[in-house]
Formats: structure tokens, sequence, C-alpha cells
């Protein structure tokens, strides 16, 4: 099996790109599911309703989010439902809208997404790796694919999930920095690993927002709206492939995906 991870979806125009692209890369690249880190969708800055559903709509199979996750406070409506493919960091509080994880099948194979959040210069969150640990060994039955997404600023935090979870899960992703890492790399025991996979967004822009607008308040200091810049629109993640068999990756691959091309 082959499934696509995509970063941090920033903005309309991510969401748009993803609209226009992802059909044709599902086709192109022969994917089995497709996940996405949805947080910045909505002006940069949480998940709507209306974003959730087109998202969805263009073909992400399940979304996982971040320390923005209830910025748009109507979407714990949506993750309320336990029909719908969205989850919260696993290291949230336990009384926190929504689920600790998403699982459903995929051509008979079961398949599992969690999210956790690292806690190097984030919000207070619970330990994430109890977490991960509490949400694998509840499960009721070992599901074949595991996809960790481990939304960190610190590269440690990242690098110590994936070691942690090393043959025990499919693959361990970051996401929350907006910048693609050139470590992908499958670890001991069959664990897909980047520590980024990047942004879907703008890259003519500071991490997804206007360069005149950040760069303005960077010198001066002077409070701006840092809006979601336009240009230059990328689609940025990470392919898996897996092995049907034992559930554990055979192969990752970093890609970028360009609106213009």
């Amino acid at each position: 099996m082959r499934f696509l991870f995509l970063g941090d979806i920033v903005g309309s125009p991510g969401v748009a790109a993803v609209k226009k692209l992802l059909p044709g890369i599902r086709l192109s690249e022969r994917l089995d599911f497709i996940v996405a880190n949805g947080e910045n969708a909505t002006n940069g800055s949480g998940l709507s309703p209306k974003d959730y559903r087109q998202l969805r709509s263009a073909g992400i199979d399940a979304i996982t989010l971040g320390d923005h996750i209830y910025k748009k406070q109507e979407i714990a409506d949506v993750m309320a439902n336990p029909l719908e493919p969205i989850c919260k960091p696993a290291n949230f509080p336990s009384g926190s809208p929504g689920r600790d994880h998403v699982a459903w099948t995929v051509n008979g194979v079961a398949v599992v997404v969690i999210s956790v959040m690292g806690r190097t210069f984030m919000r207070s969150v619970d330990c994430p790796f109890a977490a991960v640990d509490r949400v694998l060994k509840a499960l009721p039955d070992r599901p074949r694919i595991v996809l960790v997404d481990i939304h960190a600023e610190a590269t440690a935090d990242k690098y110590l999930m994936a070691h942690h979870l090393k043959g025990r899960v499919t693959a361990v992703l970051g996401t929350h920095t907006h910048v693609p890492t050139a470590d992908e790399q499958i670890l001991a025991g069959g664990t897909a690993f980047q520590c980024d996979v990047g942004m879907c967004g703008p890259y003519e822009s500071i991490l997804g927002r206007r360069v005149d607008r950040v760069l303005s308040t960077a010198i001066t200091f002077i409070p701006s709206s840092f809006d979601v810049a336009t240009g230059d629109v990328r689609l940025s993640g990470a392919i898996v492939d897996v092995d049907d068999a034992t559930g554990l990756a055979t192969g990752i691959r970093r890609v970028q995906f360009l609106e213009a091309g």
C-alpha cells in the first residue's frame, strides 16, 4: 500500500491547491489513502467546518490538528461526530472536544492515525509519549498501518518520538514548523520518519504569511495583521510505501507539488 501525508495546509491558497491538485496526485502516485494536517486551513489559523468539508471533498481521508485546533470553535461540533475522520492531539486534556485517533479500513486493511503535540516551546500539554502508548494499548484490534503526526517545534521532540515508536508503527511524520526537512528515512524496525514534511500553501512568504507584514512588525515592533500570502503555492508532504503483510514501511519519499506546475 502507499499513502501520502500532507503538511500544514495554510489558508485559502493551500485549500485551493489541495482541491486543484490532489485528485490528479492520487491517480498519478497510485495512492491508497491521504492524510493531512489541517490546523491552519482557515485564514492561516484554525479549521472551519466549511474548509473541513472542502478538504474532505478533495480526497483527504483523515485530518489531524495541532496547537491552533480550537481557533475556529465551531469545529468542535464536527470533532464530536464519531463518523468524522478528524482527531485532536492525543495528549490534550481528556475533556477537550474531539477524539484521540481516527480508525478506518482501506482495501480490507485497518488504518489508524494518531496526533500528538510536542512540549518544547509549545503550550502546556500532557506527556506525548504516554499519550501515544495509551492510544496504542487501547486499540481493540492491532491495526496493520499506524501513522503518527508529531506536531512539534523542536526537532528533538520529533526524533525522540520516532525512536520511541520505531518498529511499533508504520510512520512518524512531523508537522508545525512549515519547513520541509531533508532527513526522510526508514528507522530500524521499519518505521518511516521525516522531522517535518513542510506546509501546503504559499512559499513566497514567512511560513505562509505576507512577508511585508511580518518584516515590518519584526523591525518596528508595531503590530500588524499577518495575512496569509498568495505567491508560489506548493503542496509538501511525504509518500510512504507499506508492506501489506506487516504494516511496516518499505520506503519514504519527500514530495512537493507546485500549483503552477
